[in-house]
């Protein structure tokens, strides 16, 4: 063995080159050897090829929002602009800070009890509606400041009563509720 530094690194080149292509030099190709990963410049490439294949192939013709301006484009950093995206197509409700939440619920309060039968549970709706309102003044967990105002259970409660009873005097008497409609009878006749 010589000490020729040229001549050790004309081996090394020979040797290299019959591992990595012994079809040329009519080496069985071994079996055990494992693949070699790709080079970070040969991954890019070979996405870029599948990529423009693809594009010959016609596959990106015709996609959703082609030729149109990207949603959000120019509008300030929104770093919760992924969750906001998510409520608004998945229509949630439901979500947000306690202050905001009760002023919805606060708006909705009519329709809300209008929709229970019972008075004790218009009771119970209310009294917990008031306990969340002085719970959310502690602000405890932080957010916009609570203005929404509790609600006098007897005024509500009364004020339930009515609507109730307005809405049950109006299916009795469909006549009182639209005087300018003639009143159907008959329809229905026993044979």
């Amino acid at each position: 063995m010589t000490d020729d530094p040229r001549e050790a690194a004309a081996r090394y080149r020979y040797e290299r080159e019959r591992r990595e292509h012994p079809e040329l030099y009519g080496d069985e190709p071994a079996e055990a050897s494992a693949p070699r990963p790709m080079t970070e410049t040969e991954r890019w490439a070979y996405v870029e090829t599948a990529i423009q294949q693809a594009i010959r192939r016609g596959e990106f013709d015709d996609l959703p929002g082609a030729g149109k301006p990207l949603e959000g484009l120019g509008a300030a950093h929104d770093p919760d602009w992924w969750i906001r995206r998510k409520i608004e197509t998945e229509r949630l409700t439901g979500l947000g800070p306690p202050a905001l939440m009760l002023r919805v619920e606060h708006e909705q309060m009519a329709a809300t009890l209008d929709a229970l039968r019972r008075e004790e549970d218009v009771r119970e709706h209310l009294e917990d509606f008031n306990r969340r309102v002085i719970e959310a003044r502690r602000q405890l967990l932080g957010g916009p400041p609570v203005v929404t105002p509790t609600r006098d259970v007897e005024a509500e409660v009364a004020a339930w009563r009515r609507r109730r009873q307005a809405r049950e005097d109006a299916v009795r008497d469909p006549a009182r509720e639209s005087p300018g409609q003639p009143r159907r009878r008959g329809m229905f006749r026993r044979r």
